[in-house]
């Protein structure tokens, strides 16, 4: 089959790999759409290496077919599915307390497992057994589909913190993950949402998506803007949505006593940030990471997509071919593009 191989970091090439061998009860799908993740990016440049193995076929957002069914009933040839790609042992001790985003065995599909930037994938007979498989519905397009993998990790990070009705929101960064970040939390009732963000492009993204306030921090005074709109107190939940180390403190600042914080953005094993702790202590403040999904959170996404709750057309921007797999990447890399999806016919 061809795929894009990542042999090394920088080096991406699309070529012809054997085919994908299956073991007593795995799925075969044909990937018929798959999305750019900014992890894919950060792979490919050598900024992440955990799970990551050379040479391997990265890509975890996806959506395709089934070829063959590995003998599971509920499954049939030509079944629309999509699939989370976090598969949890189910025994450590995380996942006996029901956090299977952070399982100590996790594996995951475009990591330690082949990923959907190819023609076919595997889907490991554990990964359909403990059902991370969801049959979608045929009213949802493949590209459409193939994101319900990021916005279940964003339901995630706003579970963390709450995002509920009447809360004033503050997300910094708006790309494609802070525009589904504004999505879900005017879904979830969010009474005012402020987006910080330097590109012009994606602020007035940010309002087509839902924001009630853009602002320009380069040129503007975030601190100022929040505490307008907040009655001098600052948001109630605060969203970092780009990984800039430097952001993490500066948060600390816009929120109100008691606020809530989500470092929800992936940043370097390298990256250390300096934070004010007499404001996360005086203030009591919550400060949390956000690392992945579950299935469940899978599952609401799909339900909230295909029912038209979540909208995602809009940010599809730009579609290439497996062929043009490195153009794709260049191109999500570069910023111009809100989502970019790698589509095989």
């Amino acid at each position: 089959m061809k795929a894009g191989l990542l042999k090394a970091p920088n080096e991406l090439l699309f070529q012809t790999v054997a085919d994908p061998v299956l073991s007593t009860g795995d799925l075969l799908i044909r990937i018929k759409a798959a999305t750019v993740c900014g992890t894919d990016i950060r792979i490919f440049r050598g900024r992440k290496t955990a799970g990551v193995r050379y040479p391997s076929i990265l890509g975890h957002e996806f959506a395709g077919e089934v070829v063959e069914n590995g003998g599971h009933s509920n499954f049939s040839c030509g079944d629309a599915v999509a699939v989370c790609p976090a598969i949890p042992c189910g025994y450590c001790d995380y996942c006996k307390r029901g956090y299977e985003n952070i399982c100590q065995n996790l594996t995951a599909i475009g990591y330690e497992i082949d990923g959907a930037f190819a023609e076919y994938i595997r889907i490991p007979a554990r990964a359909v057994e403990v059902r991370n498989v969801f049959k979608i519905p045929a009213n949802l397009s493949w590209e459409k589909a193939a994101l319900v993998e990021p916005l279940s990790c964003v339901l995630n990070g706003q579970e963390k913190i709450s995002v509920e009705v009447g809360d004033s929101v503050v997300i910094l960064g708006s790309g494609p993950i802070g525009l589904l970040h504004v999505k879900l939390a005017r879904h979830s009732g969010a009474a005012k949402i402020i987006v910080s963000e330097p590109s012009a492009s994606r602020r007035d993204a940010a309002i087509a998506a839902g924001a009630d306030i853009v602002v320009d921090p380069v040129n503007e005074d975030l601190n100022s803007i929040v505490r307008q709109h907040t009655k001098g107190l600052g948001a109630d939940k605060l969203i970092v949505a780009i990984g800039v180390t430097k952001l993490a403190n500066d948060a600390l600042s816009l929120v109100r006593h008691r606020g809530k914080i989500s470092l929800f953005a992936g940043f370097s094993s390298t990256d250390m940030a300096t934070m004010d702790v007499n404001l996360i202590h005086y203030n009591e403040l919550v400060v949390t990471g956000s690392f992945g999904l579950n299935r469940l959170q899978f599952e609401k996404s799909l339900d909230m997509i295909a029912a038209g709750q979540i909208e995602v057309d809009s940010m599809l921007t730009h579609r290439f071919e497996l062929k043009d797999i490195g153009a794709a990447l260049e191109t999500a890399e570069k910023g111009s593009a809100v989502k970019v999806a790698v589509v095989n016919p």
